[in-house]
């Protein structure tokens, strides 16, 4: 069975639409999928039609923007109900916040000599639930300015570079006892991705752990096989689940092909009984997989 617990639609980040993105992950021989959109779940029923169609089994989740302790931290939360008020609450303040601060992107890039303006950011966002800085990105690799999302990120959009904005993100903390009131389960994403612990070292993790964190994303493209083997170690002594996933974004980043790093069967089963005891101490059923 494979299994790749983390990828993205147009919806948020991805170049594919929910249904292609479930068609692209059939045709690389996934067997379960997770749709993880970046603080939405508006994906998840078009991903649900057409992983019964194409006999896939579908994971809903997303993808939290949070910070924790002075950093920026994304949360995996699986099979929450999005309609809970603490979870829908803060989900909508999170992509409100990715809204507003497109204006001053786009103007600190016109003070650059960038002739980039709203209309270019609605041709390439589509039916995205907010936009963000990978659709800046696109727009400006639409109008010539650079190659790819990479390139537009180095130069201009990543932190620390002239047209770069700070947003809302919600407190990790807050964030995972909203997924845990929703009766959905969390693991964090890619927490070393930066090459560095920082907060997420393994007392931040143990902290997180007893906060309501079930997991970690350890087998992911931003980690060497050293921060695996860390992380790995921390996952078994936190009792934790360890998750492998692509972060596929279709065209938007390279080399997250779908299936490229996966999550073993047993951890994937141990995450959805988590699960399904979340949702029971939440009052809701026990959630849904497509085609489980």
């Amino acid at each position: 069975m494979r299994v790749d617990l983390h990828t993205h639609s147009r919806v948020s980040d991805g170049t594919q639409s929910p249904r292609e993105l479930v068609q692209a992950a059939k045709a690389a021989g996934l067997d379960v999928l997770a749709l993880t959109d970046h603080d939405t779940a508006a994906g998840w029923a078009e991903a649900a039609t057409a992983a019964e169609e194409v006999g896939l089994q579908l994971v809903p989740g997303m993808e939290v923007s949070t910070t924790y302790r002075g950093r920026g931290v994304h949360l995996l939360a699986y099979l929450p109900d999005p309609t809970h008020p603490d979870l829908a609450a803060l989900l909508t303040r999170v992509l409100q916040g990715r809204d507003s601060r497109v204006p001053e992107v786009l103007a600190r890039l016109r003070a650059l000599g960038i002739g980039i303006e709203q209309h270019h950011l609605d041709a390439v966002s589509g039916d995205a639930a907010a936009t963000g800085r990978p659709h800046v990105a696109d727009a400006l690799v639409a109008l010539g300015a650079v190659a790819d999302r990479t390139e537009a990120f180095d130069r201009y959009l990543a932190a620390g570079r002239p047209a770069y904005v700070d947003r809302w993100a919600a407190p990790l903390l807050d964030t995972l006892a909203a997924v845990s009131a929703a009766g959905g389960v969390a693991v964090v994403a890619h927490p070393w991705g930066r090459h560095d612990p920082g907060v997420l070292d393994a007392e931040g993790l143990e902290v997180l752990r007893d906060a309501g964190l079930v997991g970690i994303e350890v087998d992911h493209r931003d980690h060497g096989s050293a921060e695996r083997a860390a992380l790995r170690g921390i996952a078994e002594d936190l009792d934790l689940v360890v998750t492998g996933s692509s972060d596929h974004h279709g065209l938007g980043k390279v080399d997250h092909e779908l299936g490229c790093h996966t999550t073993a069967p047993d951890q994937l089963e141990r995450l959805l009984d988590l699960a399904a005891g979340a949702a029971a101490a939440s009052g809701r059923t026990t959630p849904t997989v497509v085609g489980r």
